[in-house]
């Protein structure tokens, strides 16, 4: 990547966000990568890839080569001496040592040490001293008149021209280097048959070699194109990678504000409790008129109202601190093995006479003798009244809930509630298992809330195991389930039986007659 397009990236990159002024400017340094891609000057890095490219490509295809003198080497041997094959084959030898001894060089030396117009030199003379090489095949076939000889020399000039062109694309100069000298030597070698049958293989030789330049070409190119889509790729992938560090610092900083606001809310309870005591203890006192009637009746009514407003106040308080204790994860369940179903029960009798004044009717389908369960006692009663109250709450005048308690398949307890309510439509689900979340049509509907009934109940049976669901259907109701995992589950002890010992053997003492 050239200096241009590293500061052009590294400025976008210094941009907050992702909005359109950043894209635009992302593409237009991209836009001006792949224009010096392509022109290939001026571009260090570029031209580095490049030459790493070509010497790569020299050293594994080394052996391919060597072996291919070696066979031109012993099929020679039908038409030459046999002295003279060996002198070509280490001269040709000769050349692929050095191409691939420089390239092995380039490839150990660090980058900063490379000057990229020497090495370019120095592998535009190793292509022109193999293609030297190669083309002094034709020499030894110089006195051979059989066609047949001249056939496989044209074929060898070609199949290396094609390699030639194959493995030094990413340097064209080199191409034309390596293709000059078998080029010269196929047009010389075929001078003498320009006027017998011989002509139309002569004209492919030499066409095959400018297909072979055309070609190499069009390999450049496409070398060109796939590093110019890598670095497009690399800087997408460096500013995706941009984009969720910052995205995962945001919420790491979101996340550490809420902890601290919890952690706040959770430490505040003597602080935010002391005053409400006093005014309700206060308040109390002036509605019984402990210390005689008031002189004025009214005070007695505003009394009322300031006690009602501080249990409504307290209430609130006493939900917030739960719920932040439970986000803060500092709230301790002090476990115990309680009854589920009693528990279901006494909420229900404290719920009755509401739900009586709204001729609301309620049937139970609670299972017999279920079994004792491994809980806090006080959160569970919480979870239960929470949501009994929900359910009294957006019940309609002589609407029906049904309540369910039992056994779960894979061996836990189940808790369900399920009203003839307006329903909460499926969009509005997650907006009311968040914090002070409260659907359109509760809020309508229903009467005065905090909208922290259903996620304290969310995280009180999260700390218990358990699962929380909502299933809810427009003007049909709605159902939750609460359902306790069954290692919580405290199972009948079996009675206790002492272990029975065999009877120790008795001593039979003899006595001497």
């Amino acid at each position: 990547m050239s200096e241009v397009t590293a500061e052009l990236i590294d400025r976008d990159r210094l941009v907050a966000g992702p909005d359109a002024l950043t894209r635009k400017r992302l593409a237009q340094g991209l836009g001006m990568a792949c224009g010096m891609l392509t022109a290939s000057t001026g571009n260090r890095a570029f031209d580095l890839e490049l030459l790493h490219s070509f010497a790569h490509s020299r050293m594994t295809s080394a052996p391919a080569l060597a072996l291919v003198a070696l066979v031109v080497a012993i099929m020679s041997f039908v038409w030459t001496p046999g002295v003279n094959i060996f002198v070509w084959l280490a001269l040709v030898c000769a050349c692929h040592a050095m191409s691939f001894e420089t390239a092995r060089r380039l490839i150990d030396m660090p980058d900063a040490r490379v000057v990229v117009t020497e090495w370019r030199r120095r592998f535009i003379a190793t292509e022109f001293c193999q293609g030297i090489g190669w083309a002094m095949v034709t020499a030894l076939f110089v006195n051979v008149p059989d066609t047949t000889a001249r056939v496989f020399v044209l074929f060898a000039l070609m199949l290396i021209g094609a390699m030639m062109s194959l493995l030094s694309a990413t340097v064209p100069l080199a191409v034309y280097a390596g293709l000059a000298p078998t080029t010269v030597a196929v047009v010389l070698y075929m001078n003498p048959v320009w006027h017998e049958n011989a002509w139309p293989i002569a004209i492919i030789a030499i066409g095959a070699q400018f297909f072979f330049l055309i070609l190499a070409h069009r390999l450049y190119a496409t070398s060109l194109s796939s590093l110019a889509f890598r670095l497009e790729k690399e800087s997408l992938i460096s500013e995706l990678e941009e984009a969720k560090a910052n995205s995962d610092e945001a919420r790491r900083r979101a996340e550490d504000a809420n902890l601290a606001k919890s952690r706040f809310l959770a430490t505040m309870s003597h602080e935010l409790r002391t005053p409400l005591n006093a005014i309700l203890g206060f308040s109390e006192v002036m509605t019984g008129e402990l210390f005689g009637k008031h002189a004025v009746p009214a005070y007695k009514d505003y009394a009322k109202d300031i006690h009602a407003s501080g249990e409504h106040l307290l209430m609130l308080i006493n939900e917030i601190l739960d719920l932040s204790r439970v986000e803060a994860g500092r709230y301790e369940l002090r476990e115990e093995s309680v009854s589920l179903s009693e528990i279901v029960e006494d909420c229900l009798r404290a719920l009755s006479l509401r739900a009586q004044k709204r001729g609301i009717t309620i049937s139970e389908a609670i299972e017999g003798r279920l079994p004792r369960i491994w809980g806090d006692e006080r959160a569970m009663r919480q979870i239960a009244l929470n949501l009994l109250t929900n359910a009294v709450k957006f019940t309609p005048y002589g609407g029906h809930i049904t309540l369910k308690c039992g056994w779960t398949q894979t061996g836990g307890l189940y808790l369900s509630i399920r009203d003839t309510g307006p329903g909460i439509p499926p969009h509005e689900i997650p907006i009311v298992m968040s914090s002070f979340g409260r659907g359109a049509l509760a809020q309508k509907n229903a009467e005065e809330g905090s909208g922290l009934g259903l996620p304290i109940v969310k995280g009180l049976v999260d700390l218990h195991g358990g699962t929380f669901t909502i299933e809810s259907e427009l003007r049909a109701g709605t159902e939750v389930t609460v359902t306790f995992p069954a290692d919580r589950v405290v199972e009948a002890m079996p009675h206790f039986q002492p272990e029975r010992r065999p009877p120790s053997p008795r001593r039979i003492i003899r006595r001497a007659a």
